[in-house]
């Protein structure tokens, strides 16, 4: 069953096209982790907060990556992680043309 990671974190920049240039490494990274299928990055430069909205195959391997996000979030200096795994009720959410695949 897919399952959806949410993570949201006090950031301090960069954002926008910053972001990207500095973040695409990372973004590579990310869509090389066991059981991922897609994520959305998500920011707000005005709260001054970054995350995301992941998928994955399986709990297993959403577990894994909140540990391993959790972890190298910390590394950069990053406190206030929030983190939340959600089960997709995939019947559901393709009424309402969820993306619930890769």
């Amino acid at each position: 069953m897919p399952v959806i990671v949410q993570f949201d974190f006090p950031f301090s920049g960069p954002f926008g096209v910053e972001m990207h240039a500095a973040m695409k490494d990372l973004a590579a990274s990310i869509a090389q982790e066991t059981g991922f299928l897609w994520k959305i990055w998500t920011e707000d430069a005005k709260a001054r907060e970054a995350g995301g909205i992941y998928l994955f195959k399986d709990r297993a391997s959403a577990d894994a990556y909140v540990a391993e996000h959790t972890a190298r979030l910390g590394q950069f200096g990053i406190t206030g992680i929030r983190a939340k795994v959600f089960d997709v009720n995939t019947a559901l959410s393709a009424i309402t043309k969820g993306p619930t695949t890769g």
